[in-house]
């Protein structure tokens, strides 16, 4: 494994306020980690383990993430997460006596602050991943819309829209630098809006909002207090989706243009972001390795590259949809839709690379499928659409096994299953 040089705290900083929305006095602790730790979180007044900062452990996205199993998750992390990632720090340990981070004064100044106050110390460990696209990559989730393109460092554009006098539509576009996020972002206050806090504190949430956590805004201005900058509603929004893209557990190069962003969309998009491979790195086999290997031709081939295999316990293989397919012709002409069952047979076809790199002298074996359960189909597959197959074995006993497949386009989940099969002598 590649190493490289990574930053964590060189001491222990601690932040003590209240909960913006549980409105809990709560003390935040963070503390140095060991390379290749990661960011992790735990709650000190409960008894938990501690969960990685990343997209799997994500508990809730409701008026801010939230990490961490239930009964011991971790609300409002976005904005810690925001400095420590702006900071470059891959390795911290977050603790709190809480269900939420600390809000401080609805920005991330508090924890840039701590963080400064504690130092940075280096450390040689595994080389954090490196996520990126190869083509530009849509992701929207409700309203909110997210187009990602390549590029060699993170930049953010962000629009909003609200129909209000202090909002109407704002832009920002940020190269995210320590030092931009410093000027530029981590001092925007979070905001809402005066009419809807009765509705959320009849839910539970927003029960620590004040005049000194939260910007209030009234139906023509703010109902105190004065605003950092015209845009700062905008820039608070910049700040949440880089605190939300820390949740890939590793650095982000592109370029991503984000309108009317969520938290809910920001981590679509870590999460899309997470099953793309590094940059640069081959597929692991290519077309012609396929054809050696399934006895599959056109217009059955359904796989073109196998990006990722460990083992015999897990592959990672796409399918480029184009109009030119020949199931177009009928299925249908005018509103062209992949046939799901082709949507599985491909999924299948990818599983019989995985098994057929499990034993020996593969050329003189076959792969016959015998049972497919839990079959969904999530949404439509249409021509331009890049599948995406995620395939790990469950069980895998002499010629028999049992896989569970997932089917993705531009990170949302298209289709899956759970499949048997036997390998078979020709």
């Amino acid at each position: 494994m590649p190493t490289a040089t990574r930053r964590t705290l060189a001491g222990p900083a601690e932040i003590r306020g209240t909960g913006l929305h549980t409105g809990h006095t709560v003390t935040a602790t963070l503390r140095p980690a060991e390379p290749g730790a990661g960011i992790t979180v735990r709650r000190t007044d409960v008894k938990a383990a501690p969960v990685r900062a990343v997209t799997d452990h994500v508990h809730s996205t409701d008026r801010g993430t939230a990490l961490g199993p239930d009964g011991a998750e971790v609300r409002t992390l976005e904005h810690c997460l925001a400095a420590a990632y702006a900071l470059g720090l891959d390795d911290l340990a977050i603790e709190v006596d809480g269900p939420e981070m600390p809000i401080g004064d609805g920005s991330a100044s508090p924890y840039l602050d701590a963080f400064a106050a504690a130092g940075a110390a280096e450390r040689q460990g595994p080389a954090p991943p490196v996520w990126t696209v190869h083509a530009p990559l849509v992701v929207r989730d409700a309203d909110a819309q997210y187009v990602i393109a390549p590029a060699q460092t993170l930049r953010l554009t962000v629009t909003i829209e609200w129909a209000h006098p202090l909002i109407g539509r704002q832009s920002r576009c940020v190269d995210v630098t320590a030092n931009a996020f410093t000027t530029e972002l981590a001092a925007a206050r979070t905001f809402g809006f005066v009419a809807e806090q009765a509705a959320l504190q009849a839910r539970g949430l927003a029960l620590g909002a004040g005049p000194e956590t939260t910007l209030a805004l009234t139906e023509t201005g703010l109902a105190t207090g004065a605003l950092r900058w015209p845009d700062e509603f905008v820039r608070h929004k910049a700040l949440d989706l880089l605190g939300d893209l820390a949740l890939t557990g590793g650095r982000v190069a592109a370029d991503i243009v984000a309108f009317r962003p969520s938290h809910a969309g920001n981590v679509a998009v870590a999460r899309a972001l997470r099953r793309l491979a590094s940059p640069g790195t081959p597929p692991v086999l290519g077309i012609q390795e396929i054809l050696g290997t399934l006895p599959h031709r056109y217009p059955m081939l359904l796989v073109d590259r196998v990006l990722e295999v460990q083992g015999a316990e897990r592959i990672v293989a796409i399918k480029n949809v184009t109009f030119n397919e020949p199931f177009f012709q009928g299925h249908f002409p005018d509103h062209p839709v992949m046939p799901g069952v082709l949507v599985i047979e491909a999924m299948a076809q990818a599983g019989g690379m995985l098994l057929m790199g499990a034993v020996e002298n593969p050329e003189t074996k076959v792969v016959y499928f015998l049972s497919l359960d839990g079959v969904k189909f999530r949404r439509p597959v249409v021509p331009g659409d890049q599948l995406r197959f995620e395939l790990e074995m469950l069980q895998f006993r002499g010629r028999n096994c049992r896989m569970r497949g997932v089917a993705y386009v531009d990170g949302e989940r298209v289709a899956e299953a759970e499949m048997a099969a036997r390998i078979i002598d020709r």
